[in-house]
């Protein structure tokens, strides 16, 4: 026998069919006459402003830093991890390349490696010269922060001390 649909489940349906056009030369089913729910105002503040109950979304709290632990790691992991013995299974060389295209290649290099659940990838973004200290090596941390690439990784750290000039990632699981 069919499970029947909740009162809240036919009213988020509504909601969300209230929205579509129909198909041309078609015309629209008959919804259903329950009411559609509007989001509720809170009081107001002391400001004047009201605002919507809506759900937020989902963010993650903490942003990534290079070297720094990451929760949800146990501490025997990363310790292998930022010691350099857990080995890279890609390694992708931004050398010589423009920001924009040493941007494109990480988000695309970094869509690849989670798809194929690879663990461990390193990106050798260079040291840069004396003055500067390499643009792309500066920009990288900004990078691994926007929200379509953090939520693909968990931690980074460089794998040696002294070689600033490439980060080890450790991605996510696909569960």
């Amino acid at each position: 026998m069919p499970r029947r649909l909740s009162e809240a489940d036919r009213s988020i349906w509504n909601a969300y069919a209230g929205g579509l056009a129909p198909l041309r030369n078609r015309t629209p089913a008959a919804a259903a006459a329950s009411p559609i729910p509007t989001p509720t105002a809170r009081p107001a503040e002391p400001g004047g402003k009201t605002e919507a109950k809506t759900k937020a979304p989902r963010t993650i709290a903490q942003p990534l830093t290079v070297g720094t632990p990451p929760g949800g790691l146990d501490k025997a992991t990363w310790k292998r991890f930022r010691s350099g013995r857990v080995t890279a299974g890609r390694t992708l060389d931004l050398h010589g390349m423009t920001t924009q295209r040493a941007f494109q290649a990480l988000l695309s290099f970094l869509q690849a490696a989670h798809a194929e659940q690879i663990r461990c990838v390193e990106v050798v973004t260079g040291r840069g010269s004396a003055e500067t200290g390499g643009i792309i090596r500066r920009e990288f941390p900004h990078w691994l922060n926007r929200p379509d690439i953090r939520p693909l990784i968990l931690g980074a750290a460089h794998p040696h001390a002294l070689n600033p000039g490439s980060v080890r990632l450790i991605l996510r699981r696909i569960r």
